[in-house]
């Protein structure tokens, strides 16, 4: 899987001008976020999947009481995405919801299911504030292999982590749950708001099944320049 890329855009235009910098023959995954599709709703789905082929990573993760839940999933299951996102803090029922809304959509739509993912702690988490906050106290990493196994027991078809715990999560997995890692940073680059953060090397070297990098190639002067060196760096490490 090639590293997928946040599109981390405000607006429609801003997204679809940088996908139209890939030349036709690089194959692309992409991840539409929050802040994207609240700006373009399903549309954005749509403009991204005529400009190419192309794999969309659709991160909203939902959180919510199980019908809730259920029902936006089924939304998002019509929309032939790759993949997408629910809080696995939601629990068991929600999880389980959210794989049957996925599937009903797509029977619907007559497309392929999205792979289900489940939040575990955002990169941005620290245990300090999850102690002084959220009132966890079990250490950070012992928390997110806990709910990726509840994430797994509810048919979820893996987690979104940081690549620090993924020898955590592949402990209490199976081999084919996917591991997702965002808050990657090449050596030397800025970590910004993230604070487990890897390189894409590290990544790969722990065993992460996909990694997503945002900033680094969006934000970078010459973007497929910098998406070629990561690439380059997660496939061959």
């Amino acid at each position: 899987m090639p590293p997928i890329i946040a599109l981390d855009f405000a607006t429609t235009d801003q997204a679809t001008a940088f996908v139209r910098q890939f030349p036709a023959g690089e194959r692309l995954f992409v991840k539409v976020g929050m802040e994207l599709f609240y700006a373009g709703g399903p549309g954005i789905i749509r403009e991204l999947q005529a400009i190419r082929p192309l794999d969309i990573f659709l991160d909203l993760k939902l959180h919510d009481i199980p019908h809730t839940v259920e029902q936006a999933a089924a939304q998002i299951g019509r929309l032939g995405v790759a993949m997408t996102t629910v809080h696995a803090a939601g629990g068991s029922r929600m999880i389980a919801a959210a794989k049957a809304g996925l599937e009903r959509g797509a029977a619907e739509a007559g497309v392929r299911p999205p792979k289900l993912l489940a939040i575990t702690h955002l990169t941005s988490s620290s245990q300090a504030m999850l102690a002084s906050e959220l009132s966890i106290t079990v250490p950070l990493p012992e928390a997110v292999s806990h709910l990726a196994a509840v994430a797994q027991a509810a048919g979820a078809d893996g987690v979104v982590a940081s690549a620090q715990e993924v020898p955590l999560i592949r402990a209490v997995t199976r081999p084919d749950f996917l591991i997702v890692t965002p808050g990657i940073r090449p050596q030397n680059a800025a970590v910004g708001d993230q604070v487990r953060v890897v390189t894409p090397g590290q990544a790969a070297r722990i065993g992460a099944s996909a990694i997503v990098v945002g900033r680094p190639i969006t934000q970078a002067e010459k973007p497929l320049a910098a998406y070629r060196q990561i690439n380059q760096e997660w496939s061959q490490s």
